[in-house]
């Protein structure tokens, strides 16, 4: 898969155990960015997927996101919710450059992961 990588900022532009929505989306929905408290860093559409919630306003534990509706718990690198919740919301490439994180976000015509 073919990937427009957008240059977001530095690492140390989103806190530990936090998130932030990017002004960008993709296919016209918003992307947020996660860091966990292990500094790895995870994108998703910033969209639970039981009722669109904003995932970039839950609370961050280890690899996961609650949602701050209903509090369903999603897994940051996959996109899935964790049992007993069923669905996902999309989950995209991430990379640190020289201590800038880049979204990868599909080229038009592709589907993310």
């Amino acid at each position: 898969m073919s990937y427009q990588w957008k240059n977001i900022g530095p690492l140390a532009n989103i806190p530990a155990q936090g998130a932030r929505r990017l002004c960008f989306g993709h296919q016209g929905h918003p992307v947020a960015v996660f860091r966990t408290g292990a500094d790895e860093i995870f994108a998703v559409v910033d969209e639970c997927p039981h009722r669109q919630g904003p995932l970039s306003e839950g609370i961050v534990s280890g690899r996961t996101v609650s949602c701050p509706l209903h509090n369903w718990v999603i897994d940051l690198a996959a996109g899935e919710a964790l049992a007993p919740d069923i669905g996902r919301t999309r989950a995209l490439p991430v990379r640190i450059v020289s201590g800038e994180i880049h979204v990868g976000l599909p080229l038009a015509g592709e589907r993310a992961a």
